[in-house]
């Protein structure tokens, strides 16, 4: 089969396609023909190593893994032993990024656990563009941003992968939305249902004045004081995405500000 691999951080010049062996499913492993892969910021993270942090986890001086991908859709060509929810011709999606098996191929071999049966509604484009970019807005919206109806919420970065589902997801919770994102985005952001949009190329809803009861930052590079300062009293920031230094003042300076510091 077909793959695309690397051996070594750096940008998409060292990827490579190449032939290797078609994998062969295990006990408890789907075989999935792909028809369609999605490429996501993790992509990018895990491809660039630009985030430091990467290293710590992938590989400090190389790669461990030699593919990439995340989110996939397809058709179970085979089954491993003790697979019961799934057979062969069934359309399947899902993130397979946890796994090491990578998207970015014409067949995965995937714990069942990692897939989903697809929504009969759904193209195979469509269901590969969900699991990581959907899950992430909803898991930090909901799990984690308690969101509930009325609350005012505020998306920055709501035109990228995890900031347009976080939009129509806030929405259907019951929320006022606000969007922030540039001016070839704005028609966008209205489009998917936002109450009110900011072009941050205009305006800085960190000076406004305006507060919110919860900002998912999908993006942007905003500190965490000017994040603190746009928070409506007990309410909540949740980034969803980030550069090192974003990350680092998280991890180190976090909790002080939810302690009241400024």
């Amino acid at each position: 089969m077909k793959a695309i691999t690397y051996t070594q951080y750096g940008t998409p010049d060292v990827l490579k396609l190449v032939e290797t062996d078609k994998p062969i499913p295990k006990d408890g492993e789907v075989l999935v023909k792909i028809h369609a892969a999605s490429v996501n910021a993790l992509d990018w993270h895990l491809l660039t190593a630009d985030i430091f942090l990467v290293r710590f986890g992938e590989g400090l001086f190389k790669p461990k893994r030699s593919r990439l991908g995340a989110d996939m859709a397809g058709v179970v060509e085979a089954v491993g032993s003790g697979i019961t929810q799934f057979k062969p011709g069934d359309a399947v999606y899902g993130d397979i990024e946890p796994y090491g098996s990578g998207a970015f191929a014409e067949y995965a071999a995937v714990p069942a656990k990692g897939l989903a049966p697809m929504p009969a509604t759904a193209s195979f484009e469509e269901a590969a563009a969900l699991p990581v970019a959907a899950l992430t807005a909803l898991q930090g919206l909901r799990d984690v941003g308690k969101i509930a109806a009325g609350k005012r919420v505020l998306v920055n970065g709501a035109s990228g992968g995890v900031g347009t589902y976080a939009v129509q997801i806030a929405k259907a919770f019951g929320a006022e939305v606000t969007a922030v994102c540039s001016t070839r985005n704005v028609e966008q952001a209205w489009a998917l249902g936002a109450d009110h949009v900011i072009d941050y190329t205009k305006d800085n809803f960190t000076q406004s004045g305006q507060q919110y009861d919860l900002i998912l930052a999908a993006n942007g590079y905003h500190s965490l004081g000017d994040y603190k300062r746009a928070l409506a009293p007990g309410g909540i920031y949740v980034m969803a995405g980030g550069k090192t230094r974003q990350i680092f003042d998280v991890i180190l300076l976090g909790w002080w500000y939810s302690r009241g510091g400024d």
